[in-house]
């Protein structure tokens, strides 16, 4: 290593400083030594000190910072430089601290020395003396105004205010006021012709001459007026109180604020001892603060230039570190450092290389993944892949639309934790996962759920993924709704049916229900009793059977044709009520309802949600049960509100077998009826973006549920 070179500028700065730091301790002194300039030299060199400990303290501040980050990341030359630094502080704090300890012994005993501590006791005996002075005329005053009080008493019978005028004059008083229990004035006199209103005793005042009977203070009523106030009980037939003014003499007061404001002074000076011991100590503190400061930064830059060598290497770190590979130091010595540096080349630009490879390779990835990225985000279709632990890998925004669950939060997430938050999706998210493990091969199947605008039905399409070897590495599947196109088909099968039974049912039903009556209007004569009775039995077999099959056409096109609907906005409870009232005279079942607080409004057409209330009441009913229960709340659903209708009863319920097909037109579990109920039901219910399925958790009867969207 190098010898050690100081530039001419750093060398300069450095006698600089020293320099001003020997001035300051040398104005110090003086100010010491000359109390007449203490105040102006005291300032100026608080000043000077402060600014330059500040100085001293940020550039000390950036160099402890620049070491820290050095041993913080172990850069060379890094630990040196804190030996050298600690050392450096050691040898500098031992002398300088028995100096500062012995100069302030010195500083605090020399201004002791400039107080005579025998006149504190002197001040203390002089105000006390004062005090005792005024307690002794105010007491004096007191008996004064008890007297004047039992004088009053005994001329209750005189004039009030000329025995009140008279009393003041005879006690020389400024002012007299003579007040009722309540304080209302009775009289009052003056020795100031000026003050037309009297002076009036405040709360406190009142509060202590009625608990006490008396009341007696220094009252100051100007600046330059002290008065004695004096406040007794005059007893009698009824209570009454005397106030008295009497003016302090203004040499007692002069003398009075005179000794108060010296004892005053001489406490503001006492003070000012410790405050000129603390200022002293402050600015010997700052002086010898700012040496050890300027030492310790002229350490640092003494060391800098001892491990100036290992800079270069500190660069070329730094310089890597930011992502400069190129970075190529030069090497100026052949010794360790300087193998130092030819390594660090040779690895800079081996990491160049890596870093270019790298970057092309990581160009070429995120092109094909923003192109995937494009594709799927414009595929109408939902697609969600799996790695081979079936964890969500990625989704697309179809797969939210369709779901209406934002599956991309729970990229990351194992299938079974989307169900477990969105539980109207457990039994759709069960079924594919059970085919994600079982399946060989592409599958395909359809799949139906309870979204927030009723039953979906889903086409689902999955395949597994199997790496180069044949290992499985997990699973994609893609989904459509196919909810509407169902539906379309079947709205359009069953109106085709209902146009054709219309056309071929309906219209012959008219000529074989006169033909039979007609039979009848025709033979009846011509027959025996016996014949007639059959003749009649027949005809009215026809008849009934006929009506029979028109209701039955009229309500299979009810079913099918398009609706014209009139919304509007309902509260249902109200309308559940109205038509309960039309089941309540036949009684031939309890109705129980239980509707919650704050049900919402839904916006529907009536007369269909009429119809939707009678056909539910209407199936209970007929199956022979004897209680009813309809539950109204309100749901919240997919981020949505709806509201929810329960209709429970306990009768024999619903066979399993017929679960699936419930709301299939002309599936029926009674002997009577043509299967079409529940099949408006649920039409008027989807028209109404609504939902309707069996309550399969009921142990006992049959229970549906039926969830409107809330307005």
């Amino acid at each position: 290593m190098s010898a050690v070179s100081i530039k001419p500028p750093v060398g300069v700065l450095i006698f600089l400083l020293f320099g001003l730091i020997l001035i300051s301790l040398q104005l110090m002194s003086s100010a010491t030594q000359e109390s007449s300039q203490l105040n102006a030299m005291y300032s100026w060199l608080l000043l000077v000190n402060a600014l330059g400990s500040v100085v001293m303290l940020v550039l000390i501040g950036a160099n402890i910072y620049s070491l820290g980050k050095q041993l913080k990341k172990r850069e060379a030359g890094s630990l040196l430089t804190l030996r050298m630094i600690s050392l450096f502080v050691l040898l500098s704090l031992a002398p300088a601290g028995l100096v500062f300890f012995f100069s302030m012994q010195f500083l605090h005993q020399g201004i002791d020395s400039w107080f005579n501590v025998e006149i504190d006791r002197a001040m203390d005996d002089a105000l006390e003396l004062s005090q005792v002075s005024l307690d002794q005329r105010m007491n004096s005053r007191l008996k004064q105004t008890q007297a004047i009080a039992l004088a009053l008493q005994d001329s209750a019978s005189a004039s009030t205010a000329l025995v009140v005028e008279r009393l003041r004059e005879a006690a020389e008083a400024a002012e007299m006021n003579l007040f009722t229990k309540q304080g209302r004035l009775l009289a009052s006199s003056s020795a100031s012709p000026g003050d037309i209103l009297p002076r009036l005793p405040d709360e406190h005042v009142w509060l202590s001459v009625r608990q006490h009977e008396t009341y007696v203070a220094l009252d100051p009523v100007r600046d330059d007026v002290l008065m004695i106030q004096v406040m007794v009980a005059v007893s009698g037939k009824d209570i009454q109180y005397l106030q008295v003014l009497y003016p302090v003499p203004q040499r007692i007061a002069d003398l009075a604020d005179s000794i108060e404001f010296a004892f005053l002074r001489y406490q503001e000076m006492n003070f000012l001892r410790d405050k000129l011991k603390l200022s002293f100590s402050l600015a010997l503190s700052l002086v010898l603060l700012m040496s050890l400061l300027a030492g310790i930064w002229v350490a640092f830059i003494i060391i800098r230039n001892i491990i100036a060598p290992v800079k270069d290497l500190v660069k070329g770190t730094r310089a890597v570190a930011a992502g400069q590979y190129e970075q190529q130091l030069p090497v100026t010595t052949h010794d360790d450092l300087g193998f130092l540096v030819e390594s660090f080349n040779v690895m800079t630009r081996r990491i160049a290389k890596a870093r270019d490879a790298a970057h092309f390779a990581s160009l070429e990835v995120e092109n094909q993944r923003a192109y995937l990225e494009t594709i799927l985000a414009n595929v109408i279709a939902g697609v969600i892949s799996f790695d081979a632990s079936f964890t969500i890998r990625t989704a697309n925004q179809a797969a939210y639309r369709i779901l209406h669950v934002p599956v991309v939060r729970f990229v990351g997430h194992r299938l079974a934790d989307l169900y477990t938050d969105y539980l109207e999706l457990k039994e759709l998210l069960q079924a594919i996962q059970a085919q994600l493990e079982q399946a060989e091969d592409i599958w395909q199947k359809r799949l139906a759920f309870l979204g927030p605008n009723g039953r979906q039905e889903l086409l689902c399409r999955g395949t597994p993924l199997f790496s180069q070897e044949g290992v499985r590495m997990g699973a994609v599947i893609v989904f459509d709704d196919v909810t509407d196109l169902m539906q379309a088909q079947k709205n359009a099968a069953w109106g085709e049916v209902a146009r054709r039974l219309a056309h071929e049912i309906k219209n012959p039903l008219t000529p074989i229900q006169l033909s039979a009556e007609r039979l009848q209007l025709k033979l009846a004569e011509q027959l025996d009793e016996k014949a007639q009775d059959v003749l009649q039995r027949s005809t009215r077999t026809i008849v009934q059977q006929v009506e029979a099959m028109k209701r039955m056409v009229d309500d299979f096109s009810e079913y099918a044709k398009p609706s014209r609907r009139h919304l509007q906005l309902i509260q249902i409870a109200d309308l559940l009520q109205e038509v309960l009232q039309l089941y309540v005279m036949p009684a031939q079942a309890t109705f129980t309802t239980v509707v919650a607080e704050n049900i919402p409004a839904v916006y529907v057409d009536q007369i269909s949600m009429r119809q939707v209330l009678h056909n539910m009441i209407k199936n209970a009913l007929e199956a022979e049960c004897s209680q009813i229960e309809i539950s109204i709340k309100p749901v919240q659903r997919n981020e949505s509100q709806f509201v929810e209708l329960a209709f429970c009863d306990d009768g024999p319920g619903i066979q399993e077998e017929f679960l699936p097909q419930i709301f299939e037109p002309y599936v029926t579990t009674k002997n009577k009826g043509t299967g079409l109920g529940l099949a408006i039901v649920k039409k008027i219910i989807e028209e109404h973006g609504g939902a309707i399925w069996v309550d399969t958790t009921r142990a006992v009867g049959a229970g549906f549920i039926i969830q409107l969207p809330a307005v």
